[in-house]
């Protein structure tokens, strides 16, 4: 069987991101698991690789599938909008935002043409994006942008353990307002929806509880009494495998075990803490409930070592085979 054709968007020029593209590129794991070409600027991948001392050459295609896949080859479509004198390794830049945007623009277009399978981003710094006129606060939102989905899904995974996020992006005191019974059975059948579009169709999904030892019975706390356990109630009522609250000081090991498929975290830091303290490089992120699918990299643009040649390429390498591994069987139905 073809390995699956994954494009990966280098994310930010001045940060490690086009240097852990390359890194991929002469990884073993990564070229037995995909066909990979890279979305970027060829002055600053000849650049990243030069650093970074790797046994690598740039081979520019227009489309993916005319890519040599052997390793040490790095197949590049380039977008040619980072100038390397226009900007310096490490420092935040208006110009590195627009950038790559453009490149995750490119991504999303080759994938929704078929061209590629799924995507794989590399990091992007909101500040740049900020300073660069782009109008997104970070990938989900511009893949749901671009892809016309209005409300993507983001799951962690990192060696089995898979978690869900009710909330991101918000306050902690905000996320505990969002902890409510329709927003729980929502994102609950969605995030089931999810995981039978990646071709997990059995286990059951857990949902933390919030509170201390999910509030016992309200002595810390009426939230798992007065919206997720009824949520629960209702999603078992429509025959879906969903259980909890269950104590979130438990429910992660419980499921990196194997007694559960997923869980459904309910704020941020919960599901952050949980997968990247059991792995923190091979945490990664896979966005899904649109008509594509996108992997990434769970760590920031590392600004303080850009340039040096120092960044692991674990992550980046986990993600393309995250995303070779559920591209043969997704489907956004």
């Amino acid at each position: 069987m073809e390995r699956p054709l994954i494009a990966i968007t280098v994310g930010d020029p001045a940060g490690i991101g086009p240097e852990i593209a390359a890194k991929a590129l002469v990884d073993g794991d990564a070229i037995a698991a995909a066909r990979c070409v890279v979305i970027g600027d060829r002055r600053v991948m000849e650049r990243a690789i030069a650093f970074s001392g790797l046994d690598a050459r740039i081979r520019p295609v227009e489309r993916p599938a005319d890519g040599d896949f052997r390793p040490g080859v790095v197949n590049l479509i380039d977008v040619a909008n980072a100038d390397p004198a226009l900007f310096r390794m490490g420092e935040v830049a208006g110009l590195c935002g627009r950038a790559a945007y453009g490149y995750i623009e490119r991504g999303v277009r080759l994938a929704l043409a078929g061209e590629v399978a799924a995507v794989a981003t590399a990091p992007i710094n909101k500040e740049a994006l900020r300073l660069g006129g782009v109008d997104f606060i970070g990938h989900t939102e511009i893949f749901g942008a671009l892809t016309g989905t209005a409300d993507p899904l983001t799951m962690f995974e990192t060696r089995g353990l898979r978690v869900f996020f009710l909330s991101r992006h918000v306050s902690l005191r905000e996320a505990c307002d969002l902890v409510r019974k329709d927003r729980i059975i929502d994102c609950a059948r969605r995030s089931l929806s999810m995981l039978r579009a990646l071709g997990i169709a059995d286990g059951t999904m857990a949902i933390a509880g919030l509170n201390p030892h999910s509030g016992e019975r309200g002595m810390f706390g009426s939230e798992e009494i007065d919206e997720v356990e009824p949520a629960v109630a209702e999603l078992r009522a429509e025959g879906l495998p969903i259980v909890g609250p269950i104590g979130a000081d438990s429910v992660f090991h419980l499921a990196r075990i194997g007694r559960f498929a997923a869980v459904l975290s309910l704020y941020h830091d919960q599901g952050h803490i949980a997968t990247k303290t059991f792995d923190f490089e091979r945490t990664v992120a896979v966005t899904g409930g649109m008509p594509i699918l996108r992997t990434s990299v769970d760590h920031g643009t590392a600004m303080d070592i850009a340039g040096r040649g120092a960044a692991s390429a674990v992550s980046m390498v986990e993600a393309i085979k995250v995303a070779a591994r559920y591209a043969g069987g997704y489907s956004s139905r």
